[in-house]
């Protein structure tokens, strides 16, 4: 309080009350947050007590991370402080979903003892922005099915969304899988992989082959198969041909073949292998049958 008793508060007043470093207050009143009301016989600026109150909010601000330029249009009323707060919630929980993903990123390098350069690939595909991963899934998506008939429309939605993002607090598995699953969506022979799975998918679909049927295929190919593999069976042993039979009946089987070559690979076997480490629940594989039909449709062709 100055000398003649009126209730005004020279800086340095300011910092002694507050904590704060006369430096500080001298910036926010030179940026225009902080208004003098008067100024001294010696030029020094002087504040009121509601000064000393606004000093205490534009600290408070400050301290949660807001910008001076948005302080000041706080304390002067211009912004409604709710909506600001609101929209400051929004970026923290931006920047605590970037850091899991750094956290998840270091602990994986720690895990598996990463050299540096592969720390660095590894960090930067894990933080690809919301618009480079969308932008790579939707081409990846668009490749697959463009032109295609699909049974359900909302197929090319699923798998899009499915992949943009690491889950709020990834495992290092999960980093993995999401830098594996980028790279993989981007090579051309993959994609032509998927392309040709989702032609044989829509053909099934222009032809009639409805849903049921080829659900009851595939379950009768894993107990079928399962079955064999358990009783030792190889695909390339003679017995191997009771076990087509009752599986394909009189079905085309060089057909057959062609198809599950398209639709079951090693390719697309991952792929979904990677998408449900992202999911937190892993598929349950079949892989080892399908393969094992491979073989042993190739190895009849060869006899």
């Amino acid at each position: 309080m100055i000398e003649d008793g009126t209730a005004l508060f020279t800086i340095g007043e300011l910092a002694r009350a507050t904590g704060l470093t006369v430096r500080t207050i001298r910036y926010w009143s030179d940026e225009g947050v902080l208004h003098p009301v008067a100024r001294s016989t010696g030029g020094y600026r002087l504040y009121d007590t509601e000064a000393a109150a606004r000093l205490e909010l534009i600290r408070t601000l400050r301290e949660l991370g807001l910008g001076l330029d948005v302080v000041r249009e706080v304390v002067e009323g211009e912004k409604n402080l709710a909506s600001v707060a609101a929209a400051h919630v929004a970026a923290l929980d931006a920047r605590i979903a970037s850091l899991k993903v750094t956290r998840a990123v270091l602990s994986t390098v720690a895990r598996r003892g990463s050299t540096a350069e592969e720390m660095t690939l590894m960090h930067k595909l894990a933080r690809l922005s919301a618009a480079e991963r969308r932008r790579i899934m939707e081409e990846f998506v668009a490749e697959t099915f463009h032109g295609l008939d699909l049974a359900d429309p909302d197929v090319r939605d699923r798998m899009r969304d499915s992949a943009l993002n690491l889950p709020d607090d990834p495992t290092p598995e999960q980093v993995d899988a999401w830098v594996e699953l980028a790279e993989l969506v981007r090579d051309p022979e993959f994609r032509a992989l998927m392309r040709r799975a989702a032609e044989f998918n829509s053909a099934d679909r222009e032809s009639g082959t409805s849903p049921g049927a080829a659900m009851g295929f595939f379950e009768r190919l894993v107990r079928l198969v399962g079955r064999a593999r358990a009783d030792g069976i190889a695909p390339e042993a003679p017995e191997a041909e009771a076990v087509l039979r009752e599986l394909l009946g009189d079905a085309d089987r060089a057909g057959v073949l062609d198809r599950m070559k398209a639709t079951h690979n090693t390719g697309l076997a991952r792929y979904r292998e990677l998408m449900g480490i992202l999911k937190g629940a892993p598929l349950p594989a079949h892989e080892q049958d399908f393969a094992w039909v491979v073989a042993a449709l190739e190895a009849g062709a060869g006899r």
